[in-house]
């Protein structure tokens, strides 16, 4: 399903040209802006992508036909056909494929740079996701966070927080994979605990975050042990998991911007009620509860949406 709003619409991509547009824009973020190492076709290209690309899926946010926000899908099928998940690069995620739920890996998530500090385009990428945990019964997401550079240090407050107060239930925790750092990465620099408990203040912790750990957490996310330092790629990176049945519903503080988004407080405890109800049970929603759920993220713009079911699969393939 695509969801539009004005000229705005959200959905996965349907061909060649649209799936090039999404690694164009993953060029710009991760090459250009945060100096990820490329090979000379990428930067012939102006292409950023992986091995990973073959078989992922790419949810996009178009403005006027241009894709200005993404994420990379893999699920387990596509993992099976490329010998992996992305993150199995850098963590262990043993226990998570162990799982016998339906699970989804989201990497390189990016928004163009001019459309920051519009909170739609992030909402409309939560959206779409939205709409595919309930249609596919997506029971984790799972992925990387990353910062930009290869010291921790300069995280320390944030990293620490995340340790000490976000740490994945062992049943389901991902470690990293510190033997794989590259060479002349020290291995000591996958610690997490880099300030004692003492030393750290939530604060100063939030505002080293990137947006999208914040999202994350208001989400309801937890956090694997370790830091893995992507020197190639100019990171360093946290994994993180969200079980979608342990959402939590105060997230739309974070998507809505402001705390009475919502309206009166009944109102908002309704919305709450409503959409607690659907994440907790991740089903293949109607129509109704779809929309439900975009009106509970697009809040103000939600009048303005149209819901266009998929076309035919032979009108799509690429």
């Amino acid at each position: 399903m695509a969801i539009k709003v004005r000229d705005y619409e959200v959905r996965l991509t349907r061909n060649k040209e649209e799936r090039k547009q999404v690694r164009q824009l993953r060029y710009k973020v991760f090459v250009e802006e945060e100096g990820a190492n490329t090979t000379e076709e990428q930067r012939a290209l102006g292409e950023e992508y992986d091995a990973y690309d073959r078989y992922a899926e790419y949810m996009a946010v178009f403005h006027n036909g241009r894709v200005v926000g993404t994420y990379r899908i893999i699920d387990r099928n596509a993992a099976e056909k490329m010998g992996g998940f992305y993150t199995e690069n850098e963590f262990n995620i043993s226990k998570i494929k162990k799982y016998n739920g339906n699970i989804v890996e989201m990497s390189r998530a990016c928004v163009e740079a001019e459309y920051r500090e519009n909170a739609l385009v992030m909402r409309l990428l939560w959206a779409g996701l939205g709409e595919m945990i309930m249609r596919r019964k997506i029971e984790i997401l799972f992925g990387v966070a990353s910062f930009v550079g290869t010291k921790p240090v300069k995280s320390a407050q944030a990293i620490s927080y995340l340790y000490y107060n976000h740490l994945t239930p062992l049943r389901l925790r991902a470690t990293v994979l510190s033997e794989k750092f590259a060479e002349g990465v020290n291995p000591k620099m996958s610690r997490m605990n880099i300030l004692p408990r003492e030393f750290i203040d939530e604060a100063d912790a939030k505002a080293e975050m990137t947006p999208l750990i914040k999202g994350y957490l208001r989400l309801g996310a937890t956090f694997g042990r370790g830091v893995f330092v992507d020197k190639p790629f100019n990171s360093y990176d946290v994994f993180v998991m969200i079980e979608t049945r342990k959402m939590n519903a105060t997230y739309q503080k974070h998507f809505l911007g402001r705390e009475n988004a919502l309206g009166s407080p009944e109102d908002k405890d309704n919305i709450i009620k409503t959409v607690g109800k659907i994440i907790t049970f991740p089903v293949v929603g109607s129509f109704k509860v779809v929309r439900a759920l975009v009106e509970f993220l697009l809040h103000e713009d939600a009048d303005d949406a149209e819901y266009i079911e998929d076309a035919p699969k032979s009108e799509t393939e690429e």
